[in-house]
C-alpha cells in the first residue's frame, strides 16, 4: 500500500463531516484507538474502504464476524425473515427454534433468554444471581470485559480498580471484589472470610479481551467448587469465548459448566444478538416476572433468524478444524517474521483468537500482561493497517472461518513489507 494510498483522502473528508454530527465522528468510544478508516464493504475476510484500499481483516468487527463479513446463508435467512416482519410486541416460532438450538447446542443451559448486546446480557446474570441467593457482591477479575455500563467499566486505580471513565460514580463498584486471575487460592481466601455475602462469581473462561490468556490447569475447576460450596452463582462471560472456540464455547473446551453464562458475537454472525443462558431454576425468575428483564428489541425476528442460521451453519458444516490450522499457521509465521527480523514478536493465545506484542513474558494474568511492550505493538498496528493488514490496536487478532491460504499468505506478506519499513 503507497502513501498515497494511506493518505486516505474520502475517509478524511467523511470523518471531518462525521465529526459534525457525531461526537469523535465515532459511535462507540473504541473506535477513537486506530486510523478514521470508512469501509464501503467487507466480503468474507476481506474489507474494502472508500479509498478504494482492501484490508485482510483479523479484527472483525472486534469479534463478531466468525463466519465473515456478510456470510450468504445467514443474509439469505435474515432477508427472508424480515419480509414477515421484525418486531411484533408478541411472540413468534422462530424464536423458539433459535433457542431451541442455543440449548442444544451448547448442551448444559435448560434455558436462554436473548437481548441485544453482552452488556445488558451481564447485567441480566447479576441481577439473577443477586435474586436468587439474597446476596450484593459479586467477585469479577483484573482486565476482565464485561461491558460499559458504571457497575462493570474499571481502569487500575493505584494498587485497586476504580472508575474507568468520567462520569461514573465510584460507589456504583461497591458491592464488586476485583481479584487477580488465575490464582485460586486468592478466591478461596476470600470466600473463607466473606463467602456468605458473595452472590456471584463472574469471569471470562478464557481471558479473550486482554491478552487471550487461558486458564490455569485446574483452575476453572477450583473456582466451580468453591462456587458450589458457598452457595454462589458462577457466571461465565462467553461473548468472547461461546461458539468461537467450539460450538459448546470455553464450557465445552475445559469441561467445566457454569450456573448461568452470557454470549453475543459469534452468537449470530455479526447481527447484534446476544443471550443469558443457564440452570432452569434461575432462569424461572424472570419467568415468575419476580426479576425483570425487558427489552423491545429482545427476540426480534431478524435476530432470532440470525442465530439459527449460524448455529445451523456452525453445526452442520464446522469451521474449527480450519480455523486451528489457520490460526496456529499465523500465529508461527508472525513467531518466524521476529526471529527474521531479530525483534521479540510475541503472538499467543488460542487458534481462533490470539494476542499479538513484544515481549517473552510468561503471562498468565492481567498484571503479567504489562510486563509485555503494548504500546510498541500499538505503533506497529497503526503500521500494519497501512500496508493493508485490519487488526486492532489492543493486540487481539480474530480469525473466522473464511480465513484460508490466500489470506495468511496476504497477511504475512503484508506483515513482513511493514516490518521492512517500519524498522
Amino acid at each position: 500500500m503507497t502513501a498515497d494510498a494511506r493518505s486516505r483522502p474520502r475517509s478524511r473528508e467523511l470523518h471531518r463531516r462525521a465529526s459534525r454530527r457525531t461526537p469523535g465522528g465515532v459511535h462507540s468510544n473504541i473506535r477513537l484507538a486506530g486510523p478514521r478508516i470508512f469501509f464501503e464493504s467487507g466480503s468474507g475476510p476481506w474489507l474494502r474502504s472508500v479509498d478504494g484500499d482492501e484490508y485482510v481483516d483479523y479484527l472483525l468487527g472486534q469479534g463478531p464476524n466468525f463466519l465473515g463479513h456478510a456470510p450468504e446463508p445467514v443474509v439469505r435467512a435474515v432477508s427472508e425473515a424480515s419480509r414477515t416482519g421484525v418486531i411484533f410486541g408478541g411472540q413468534h416460532e422462530l424464536e423458539i427454534e433459535a433457542a431451541e438450538l442455543v440449548c442444544e447446542t451448547l448442551g448444559w443451559p435448560d434455558m436462554v433468554r436473548f437481548g441485544v448486546s453482552g452488556t445488558e446480557a451481564v447485567q441480566a446474570a447479576f441481577r439473577l444471581a443477586r435474586a436468587a441467593t439474597g446476596r450484593t457482591k459479586i467477585v469479577r477479575f483484573e482486565g476482565h470485559y464485561h461491558g460499559w455500563l458504571d457497575n462493570v467499566l474499571t481502569a487500575p486505580d493505584g494498587d485497586g480498580w476504580g472508575p474507568a471513565s468520567a462520569g461514573q460514580l465510584a460507589s456504583h463498584l461497591d458491592d464488586f471484589v476485583v481479584l487477580p486471575w488465575n490464582d485460586a487460592d486468592r478466591l478461596a481466601a476470600l470466600l473463607a472470610a466473606e463467602g456468605d455475602l458473595i452472590a456471584a462469581v463472574i469471569m471470562e473462561p478464557v481471558m479473550i479481551n486482554a491478552g487471550v490468556i487461558e486458564p490455569r490447569p485446574g483452575y476453572l475447576e477450583r473456582v466451580r467448587e468453591l462456587c458450589t460450596a458457598y452457595g454462589i452463582v458462577l457466571i461465565f462471560d462467553e461473548v468472547l469465548s461461546g461458539f468461537r472456540l467450539g460450538l459448546d464455547g470455553a464450557a465445552g473446551r475445559y469441561g467445566v459448566t457454569p450456573d448461568l453464562a452470557t454470549y453475543a458475537k459469534a452468537l449470530a454472525a455479526g447481527w447484534p444478538v446476544a443471550a443469558l443462558a443457564g440452570r432452569a431454576d434461575l432462569m424461572e425468575h424472570f419467568g415468575t416476572g419476580e426479576v425483570n428483564h425487558s427489552g423491545t428489541f429482545n427476540g426480534s425476528v431478524v435476530a432470532t433468524a440470525a442465530v439459527k442460521a449460524s448455529l445451523e451453519l456452525l453445526r452442520d458444516e464446522p469451521p474449527y478444524a480450519a480455523i486451528d490450522q489457520h490460526g496456529t499457521a499465523l500465529m508461527a509465521g508472525i513467531r518466524e517474521l521476529g526471529q527474521t527480523y531479530g525483534i521479540p514478536l510475541r503472538a499467543a493465545g488460542l487458534p481462533a483468537a490470539f494476542h499479538v506484542s513484544f515481549g517473552d513474558a510468561d503471562v498468565v494474568d492481567y498484571r503479567t500482561l504489562q510486563e509485555l511492550d503494548l504500546a510498541r505493538y500499538e505503533e506497529l498496528a497503526e503500521e500494519l493497517v497501512g500496508h493493508g493488514v485490519w487488526v486492532a490496536p489492543r493486540g487481539v487478532w480474530y480469525v473466522s472461518a473464511a480465513h484460508g491460504p490466500g489470506e495468511l499468505d496476504a497477511a504475512l506478506t503484508r506483515f513482513a513489507k511493514t516490518l521492512t519499513e517500519w524498522l
